[in-house]
């Protein structure tokens, strides 16, 4: 391999690195606003810490659809949950933005990041399945988690994903646990604190 095509590797990981900056609607515990790139992290990890109870998963493809599901927004940002007044333009800016991404790489890992994206976005096989329940629960698990502004809609996180979470069973047992932690979260800040 000659040192450019290295070099347009490596150009577009130093475009990705733009997604450590990009900001999610979460705090962390310290109160910091979580960044995409703090998702995407904790995500591959709930998968791998939960993968012994995952049968019939290729692991691989779902940590690689973990990894690039929101790669996109390192170009636009993200639009929290809440604000999203429909799929399908989120959906479309955030495939252009990837593809924009995507333009340093050869074609045969353009092909493969895309598909992989595409999998991911429209729920196409069991690994994509899994990955989008398990981004739900991750969000989940951060909104309960994080020191969140006075105001925080817990409430919200009582249906958010639920559609994506119900399918797949593992999920929607961790989620049972977590909406615990919610309601009692939306209590506690509907009485003040």
């Amino acid at each position: 391999m000659d040192n450019s095509q290295l070099q347009d590797r490596l150009e577009f990981l130093r475009r990705a690195e733009r997604l450590k900056d990009t900001l999610r609607s979460g705090h962390t515990t310290e109160g910091r606003t979580e960044s995409v790139a703090d998702h995407t992290w904790r995500l591959t990890l709930l998968v791998i810490t939960f993968s012994d109870l995952l049968p019939n998963v290729d692991l691989l493809r779902l940590l690689k659809i973990c990894v690039l599901h929101d790669l996109g927004e390192a170009i636009d940002g993200d639009i929290p949950a809440p604000f999203q007044t429909g799929a399908a333009p989120k959906s479309d800016k955030e495939r252009a933005d990837f593809e924009s991404l995507l333009s340093t790489l050869p074609e045969h890992l353009k092909f493969e990041f895309l598909s992989l994206w595409d999998e991911y976005e429209n729920v196409a096989s069991h690994e994509a399945q899994i990955a989008k329940a398990l981004d739900k629960i991750e969000t989940l698990i951060q909104h309960n988690q994080g020191r969140n502004p006075k105001g925080f809609d817990y409430a919200f996180n009582l249906d958010y994903g639920k559609q994506y979470t119900d399918a797949v069973p593992l999920a929607s047992q961790i989620r049972a646990l977590i909406d615990k932690d919610t309601a009692a979260n939306a209590a506690h800040s509907q009485h003040g604190g």
